[in-house]
């Protein structure tokens, strides 16, 4: 009697240890972002961060992991362990365009499971205060009468800027010259100093600049107006239907991690970005939070898988190559 009441003690020791074991979070949570510090994608990754950190208890850091269009940092996601404790933040261009532009170790939707679509905002056209276009249809033909001559500014090879300025050249039959920067505030800057001619941006980062006056804007790449830029109007109605970009970010964790774990974050994410204060300053930023159906795991997932779908093929189409 006495062995088998220590062998059911013993038993239930270690089924208590191993419980403990599986007590998820009880360490460090790394979040990766495949970009550099200060960028729209590091600062959603940080918001993400510190709310993680306040609900689950265990220390929430950001690596910045640079490189390849996003696809090196996304690499370090998908080969890490698939219990939790790394998870990656990635954009339009890490998460869409790296993978086909860049020769990447991991495959862009097996070996990831989604999370949540975090935020959004629409790419927009826009140009040197001093151009003399002043819409669209202006803006095409002073390309067309200067053909080659124009520059406009793109953030690395096959990155949501380069495409848009290769998918509006396309439509609208006009040719300029293309400027790659490594980063988007110095393209920014360049646009603003009149460097540069034009460029295909994130809305949400050139925002503050279009209301200063020192950049014009003239259409937003979605369906509909934006509620950053009311009085900018979309690319229906200026002729160019279809011409539809936006620069979303969104939370992934390796593939194969465990279900209840990916439920658990991503409750923590619904709680982040339904507080109104939170919301209010994204708002204010020109981030659009999307809706409740896309910050499911389910609804990401095939959002994401409709994103690489739509453009993969025509990125391959226009053979585009690593910078």
């Amino acid at each position: 009697m006495t062995r088998l009441l220590l062998a059911v003690a013993f038993a239930i020791l270690q089924g208590a240890g191993s419980a403990v074991a599986q007590v998820y979070p009880s360490r460090q949570i790394t979040i990766v972002v495949p970009a550099v510090a200060g960028g729209s994608t590091d600062a959603i990754a940080r918001v993400v961060a510190l709310r993680l950190q306040a609900a689950l208890g265990p220390p929430v850091v950001v690596e910045n992991v640079a490189g390849a269009g996003g696809a090196i940092g996304t690499a370090r996601v998908a080969r890490a362990a698939p219990d939790g404790y790394t998870l990656g933040v990635g954009n339009w261009n890490s998460r869409v365009s790296a993978g086909v532009v860049y020769p990447a170790q991991y495959d862009a939707l097996r070996d990831f499971e989604p999370i949540a679509l975090l935020t959004n905002a629409p790419i927009w056209i826009v140009a040197r205060h001093a151009l003399p276009a002043t819409s669209v249809n202006e803006l095409i033909a002073w390309l067309k009468a200067n053909p080659g001559k124009a520059t406009a500014g793109f953030v690395g090879a096959g990155t949501a800027s380069h495409l848009c300025g290769i998918h509006f050249q396309n439509t609208t039959g006009t040719r300029f010259q293309f400027a790659p920067y490594r980063s988007g505030a110095p393209a920014y800057s360049d646009l603003v100093a009149g460097h540069i001619d034009l460029m295909c941006a994130e809305s949400s980062a050139t925002m503050p600049h279009v209301r200063s006056g020192k950049l014009k804007a003239y259409a937003v790449l979605a369906k509909a107006r934006w509620f950053g830029a009311p009085d900018v109007p979309s690319v229906d109605e200026v002729g160019l239907p279809g011409l539809y970009m936006s620069f979303w970010q969104g939370l992934w964790a390796p593939g194969g991690t465990p279900k209840d774990v990916i439920a658990r974050i991503n409750s923590v994410v619904i709680d982040t970005f339904s507080d109104p204060a939170v919301r209010q300053r994204l708002t204010d930023q020109g981030l659009e939070i999307p809706p409740r159906e896309l910050q499911t795991p389910e609804g990401f997932g095939a959002f994401h898988r409709a994103e690489i779908e739509r453009w993969w093929p025509i990125i391959k189409a226009a053979n585009i190559k690593p910078d």
